[in-house]
């Protein structure tokens, strides 16, 4: 009795240590019991799962010549592949298909594929004709996003923003997709995205410019990396006028450069300009886009229609000015007024969280790919930051951004505040920096009113 109580409680405890792990430590947990177990499962069972899957080939008829020979039937050939590699959330595989095979055969026998060997997820990624990689993912990487690790490299107006469900992170590139469109209903994490855009950004030798028009509750806690804020309507009218001639300068810059003389070096945006002569990078924030385009009256249509013509004259030609285009909303559609579906072609990048209606995951999502679409109405309201992000290619997929509380990303803002760049036309519309006091407030003092944050 005493031995087995020697050798049961060291099990237990171990078996305590392994739980406990694989809840707090999930990546730990993988490389000492998920990789090596799944790993033997897919070599074990790869030709089996792959020919119940319907992913296998009939055998070469000199393979069948030399089966009949020795009185045997000739097996179907499943792809070649490469010995099962550990990732960070799962392993990859590398597949050689056969010929006759597509990408889409093995895409559309994910799940099963996953059932078959214990997986969370399994996703397909075509790499070079005749060729795929097959990627394993252990657990739910998305139930605790944790911020991007500091030796993830990344260029200038590149920004790793939130962790896509294969395990990469999803990458915020401005100069690769210059404008985006953020969608989601209260609550839905759509601030904490933008959050992490910004703090990234104020890091950067950016210059950031905010419209909002809910009296600047949602962008004031960042005013002091900011450049440039509009918190009413008309206010934002005139920023707008500014930023189109802002544009229009940096249009004629390009032009005399190029055409300094016989050894200038031509281009037609701003990147191909000498360092010393590029301007600054703008990034125009435009938070609750539907409070924007609100009109009550004749002039507010008139205001409302200006404004939508100038957005989408800096979506059409701020790229190569180095101006580009963050716009967020609860909705977006025909019925902000007229060009707002012309607006909505030009903002590439679609980021949609949880919404209210399937109306607005159409307008986001819908030109992309219809099953994207699908996908974000399916986001529980219990998993607020877990987005649909899709772009003009067709891909899609489901991401989720670390959780950044308003402290934080206002305490990066404000280190950051020495960042701000210089730039003339935005001095007027620089938002007013309240001085911290120096000392305990006086009990006579008035208590501020909390201004309510909505996620």
């Amino acid at each position: 009795m005493t031995d087995a109580l020697w050798v049961l409680v060291p099990a237990l405890l171990a078996v305590a240590a392994l739980a406990a792990v694989r809840r707090r430590l999930p990546v730990l947990f993988w490389w000492l019991v998920g990789y090596p177990a799944v790993t033997l499962r897919v070599l074990a069972t790869y030709r089996a799962t792959m020919d119940a899957c319907g992913l296998t080939v009939p055998a070469s008829a000199m393979r069948r010549a030399t089966a009949r020979m020795v009185g045997r039937q000739a097996a179907p050939v499943p792809p070649r592949r490469s010995l099962p590699l550990p990732t960070g959330s799962g392993l990859v595989m590398r597949l050689r298909m056969a010929a006759g095979q597509a990408p889409e055969d093995f895409t559309a026998s994910a799940d099963r594929l996953r059932h078959a060997w214990g997986a969370h997820a399994v996703h397909v990624r075509p790499t070079k004709p005749g060729r795929l990689e097959l990627r394993l993912v252990g657990w739910d990487v998305l139930a605790d996003v944790r911020p991007a690790r500091r030796w993830l490299r990344t260029e200038p107006l590149s920004l790793p923003l939130a962790l896509r469900e294969d395990g990469h992170w999803h990458v915020r590139d401005f100069r690769t997709v210059p404008h985006e469109l953020i969608l989601g209903a209260t609550q839905s994490g759509k601030s904490v995205y933008l959050r992490n855009l910004l703090c990234g950004l104020a890091r950067q030798p950016v210059a950031l410019v905010g419209i909002d028009c809910k009296w600047g509750v949602e962008l004031a806690p960042f005013a002091p990396r900011l450049s440039a804020l509009a918190d009413t309507p008309d206010c934002a009218n005139d920023l707008l006028d500014v930023l189109v001639e802002e544009m229009e300068a940096r249009f004629r810059l390009i032009g005399m450069t190029g055409g300094a003389g016989p050894d200038a070096v031509l281009t037609s945006e701003v990147w191909g300009l000498p360092e010393k002569a590029r301007p600054v990078p703008v990034v125009v924030v435009v938070d609750e886009v539907a409070e924007l385009f609100l009109a009550a009256s004749k002039d507010d249509e008139k205001r409302r229609d200006a404004m939508v013509t100038k957005l989408i004259r800096l979506a059409q030609l701020g790229r190569a000015a180095g101006i580009y285009l963050e716009v967020c909303g609860q909705r977006f559609g025909a019925e902000l007024g007229k060009g707002a579906t012309m607006l909505r072609a030009q903002l590439t990048g679609r980021v949609c969280h949880r919404v209210n209606d399937e109306t607005s995951a159409n307008m986001a999502l819908g030109d992309i790919a219809p099953e994207a679409a699908l996908a974000a109405t399916s986001i529980p309201a219990e998993r607020p930051g877990v987005a649909v992000v899709g772009d003009s290619s067709g891909g899609w997929s489901r991401v989720r951004s670390p959780h950044l509380t308003l402290d934080d990303a206002a305490a990066v803002c404000r280190d950051t505040s020495g960042l701000v760049p210089e730039l003339a036309r935005l001095d007027t519309f620089r938002p007013v920096i309240a001085a911290e006091p120096a000392g305990p407030p006086s009990p006579s003092a008035a208590v501020p009113t909390a201004r309510p944050v909505t996620e």
